[in-house]
C-alpha cells in the first residue's frame, strides 16, 4: 500500500461528506485527489498548494475529465488582503488556427471525427496555470505538490466506478489510439472497477516537470511529443484533420490574472469567472432576472420545488441562454457587452418578458446596444452542446484563504489522444468555437466564437466565490457543460432564497435549460435527492407548456445534473466547513482538530 493510500483511509475514516475543521478542508470529486490536497494542507501548505496537488493527482485518477494536457479556471481569494483573481489557463487557438478549419468544404465536419483528430487540440495551458499560482501565491514549490500525483501514476490505484463506466462507455475514445488502448483498455478488455492502474509514463512525466519545471512540457522533447501526437488525423478528415500547434504556440503560451466579474443578489456579493467563460456572467444575468420575483416566499407560492418557482427559473435560463447565444465569447477578441447585460433597465426588460402562467415562446437575444455604444449584435453562435464531463474542487485552509477551480479536457477523454511515452491525454477544447463562423463584415459581426489564432473557446466553466458584508462566505462550482451554470445557480439559489445549508444545496435536486428552446432538464431519481420535484409540480409546468418532462402523470426529473464540491467559512464561527456531491464520489476530508 502506497504512502497516498494510506492516508486517504485515515482521513476517510474520520471525514463525513460534511465536515468542519479550524484548520483546512478540501472537497473533490474523487477520494484519492482528495486525500492529495489534504495532505499538502497537513504538510502546512496554503489553498493553492493543495489545489495544485488535487489538480495533478486528478489527471492520474480522473484522467478522462481533466490533466496537463488541458485547460481551467482558478478562482484565488486571499484572506489576508480579501482580494480576489482568476488563473485564466483556458486552452488557446494555435497560431495557424482559422475561422473555417472545421469547414473546409463550407460545410461543418462531423463532430466525432472532428473531436477525434488533432484538428481540435488546443495549447494545453493548465500547467502553465498551476506554476503561475503558485509563484504568486503559493508557498510550496511545484515539485512538492506533485509528490502525490507521482506516487499515484507509479504505484497506481485501484479503478473507480465512475471511471470504469466511462471507459465502458466512452464513444470510441479509448479505442481510436494504441497508446490510450494500451492503458485503459490492456489487452482490449476496458479496465473494471476495482482493476489497478498503474501509468509509469505519465508518473515519467510529472517526474521530469518535478525536476526542470514548466519549460520541460512547454518545450524541449515533451513539447516535440505533443506536437507529433496533435498532428494525427482521422483517416476519413485527412490533411484537414491534422493538428495546426507548433513548438513556437507552446512555448509562447500565457496565462491571464484576471479580476472577477461581480454581482449582486439580494444582499449577497458573487465573484464569478468573466469572458472567456460565459459562466460567471450568464449566472449573474438569470439570478438579476429572478431577483424580480418572490423565490424563497412558500406564502405567495414561490416556496423550493413549487410550479412557480420552477417556471420562473426555466424562464430566466432561456432568456439569458439566448443572449448568451449571441453576445459571449472571448473578450480579447471581441468585446462583450458585460455591463450592459447587467443593466437593472436591460435586465427589468428582459424579465418583464416573464409571464407567471404560461411558458413564453423562443426568445430572442436581448439588445443591450443603448446600455453599451461599442457592443455590436453578432449573429448566434452555431456550437454544439458542451460535454458533461469536467471536474471541480474547492479548498480552504487555516488562514481562511480559498480556492474553486474548474478543469477540463473538454469532452469526455478528450481528443483520446495520448502523448506517445509520457502518458497524458490532450484535449479537444477547439470544438468549442463556432464550426461555422458567423463573422460577417456587412452585418458588423465580430464572430463572438469564431475561431481565430490565439483566441480562447467560450466556456461555461464557472468557479464561484459568494460573499456578505465583504466576508467570503462559501467557494463552489460544478461540471457540466452548459449546465454547469445552471448546476452553480440552482446551489445559490438554495443558499440564499431556501435557507438551506451548503450540503442540503448540493443534495437538492436541480433543474436545467440551457437553450432559448426550452428543453428541460432535471433530477429526482436519487434517494437523497431531496425534495422530490412532485409529479403534481412537473404536470404543472406541463400544462404551462414545457417540454422534456415526459408524458402527464409520469416523472419526468431523472437526469444527473452537474457535481458540485463547496468550502464554506461560518460567518459566526469562523468554522470551516466542506461539502461534497454524491452524483459523483465526492469527498471532503478536513485537516486539524
Amino acid at each position: 500500500m502506497n504512502r497516498i493510500a494510506r492516508w486517504l483511509i485515515l482521513c476517510l475514516l474520520s471525514s463525513p461528506v460534511l465536515a468542519a475543521s479550524p484548520d483546512g478542508v478540501v472537497a473533490v470529486s474523487q477520494p484519492a485527489a482528495a486525500a492529495a490536497g489534504a495532505r499538502i494542507l497537513a504538510q502546512g501548505g496554503n489553498a493553492i498548494d493543495a489545489a495544485a496537488a488535487v489538480q495533478f493527482a486528478l489527471n492520474v485518477v480522473e484522467p478522462q475529465s481533466s490533466g496537463i494536457g488541458g485547460g481551467g479556471f482558478m478562482l484565488v481569494h486571499l484572506a489576508k488582503t480579501g482580494e480576489t483573481f482568476f488563473v485564466d489557463s483556458r486552452e488557446r487557438a494555435p497560431a495557424a488556427a482559422s475561422a473555417g478549419m472545421f469547414a473546409p468544404d463550407g460545410l461543418p465536419m462531423e463532430f466525432q471525427k472532428a473531436s477525434t483528430s488533432g484538428l481540435a487540440v488546443g495549447v494545453p495551458g493548465t500547467l502553465r496555470g498551476i506554476d503561475t499560482a503558485l509563484t504568486r501565491w503559493g508557498t510550496m514549490k511545484l515539485a512538492a505538490t506533485l509528490a502525490p500525483a507521482i506516487e499515484l501514476a507509479e504505484h497506481g490505484f485501484r479503478v473507480n466506478r465512475f471511471l470504469a463506466v466511462d471507459i465502458a462507455n466512452d464513444d470510441g475514445r479509448t479505442q481510436l489510439q494504441p497508446e490510450t488502448a494500451a492503458t485503459f483498455r490492456p489487452g482490449g478488455v476496458p479496465l473494471a472497477e476495482g482493476d489497478w492502474l498503474v501509468q509509469p509514463d505519465l508518473a515519467k512525466t510529472l517526474k521530469l516537470i518535478a525536476s526542470k519545471g514548466p519549460d520541460a512540457f512547454y518545450r524541449g522533447p515533451i513539447a516535440r511529443a505533443i506536437v507529433q501526437a496533435q498532428q494525427r488525423a482521422r483517416s476519413e478528415l485527412g490533411e484537414a484533420g491534422r493538428g495546426r500547434m507548433t513548438l513556437a504556440d507552446l512555448a509562447q503560451y500565457r496565462v491571464a490574472i484576471r479580476p472577477p466579474l461581480i454581482g449582486h443578489y439580494r444582499g449577497w456579493t458573487l465573484a464569478g469567472m468573466p469572458p472567456p467563460s460565459s459562466g460567471g456572467l450568464t449566472t449573474l444575468e438569470i439570478l438579476k432576472l429572478l431577483e424580480h420575483f418572490p423565490l424563497g416566499d412558500a406564502a405567495q407560492g414561490y416556496g423550493f420545488g413549487s410550479p412557480k418557482t420552477l417556471h420562473v427559473m426555466i424562464e430566466a435560463m432561456r432568456l439569458a441562454f439566448a443572449d448568451r447565444a449571441v453576445w459571449i465569447g472571448d473578450d480579447e477578441a471581441a468585446p462583450v457587452p458585460q455591463r450592459a447585460l447587467l443593466n437593472p433597465e436591460y435586465l427589468a426588460a428582459r424579465a418583464a418578458l416573464i409571464e407567471t402562467d404560461r411558458r413564453m415562446d423562443t426568445p430572442q437575444a436581448g439588445d443591450p446596444t443603448p446600455w453599451d455604444a461599442s457592443a455590436v449584435r453578432p449573429k448566434p453562435s452555431r456550437t454544439r452542446e458542451e460535454s458533461l464531463h469536467t471536474t471541480h474542487f474547492a479548498i480552504v485552509d487555516r488562514w481562511g484563504n480559498m480556492v474553486s477551480y474548474t478543469t477540463t479536457i473538454e469532452y469526455t477523454w478528450g481528443s483520446g489522444i495520448t502523448v506517445p511515452g509520457y502518458g497524458f491525454l490532450l484535449n479537444n477544447e477547439l470544438t468549442d468555437f463556432n464550426f461555422l463562423p458567423s463573422a460577417d463584415a456587412a452585418d458588423g459581426n465580430p464572430g463572438a466564437n469564431d475561431v481565430a489564432p490565439y483566441k480562447r473557446p467560450r466556456s461555461s466553466m464557472a468557479p464561484m466565490l459568494l460573499l456578505k458584508n465583504g466576508q467570503a462566505v462559501a467557494a463552489y462550482g460544478s461540471p457540466g457543460g452548459a449546465t454547469i451554470i445552471n448546476s452553480v445557480l440552482n446551489v445559490t439559489l438554495n443558499l440564499i432564497d431556501h435557507g438551506m445549508t451548503m450540503q442540503q444545496a448540493i443534495d437538492a435536486p436541480r433543474l436545467s435549460v440551457t437553450q432559448a428552446t426550452g428543453k428541460v432538464s432535471c433530477e429526482g431519481g436519487q434517494a437523497f435527492m431531496q425534495p422530490h420535484f412532485s409529479i403534481a409540480t412537473q404536470d404543472a409546468l406541463r400544462e404551462m407548456g414545457h417540454a422534456g418532462l415526459g408524458d402527464a402523470g409520469t416523472d419526468g426529473c431523472q437526469d444527473a445534473i452537474g457535481s458540485v464540491q463547496a468550502v464554506v467559512i461560518d460567518p459566526a464561527t469562523g468554522a470551516h466547513r466542506g461539502a461534497a456531491d454524491r452524483r459523483r464520489e465526492g469527498t471532503v476530508i478536513r485537516v486539524g482538530q
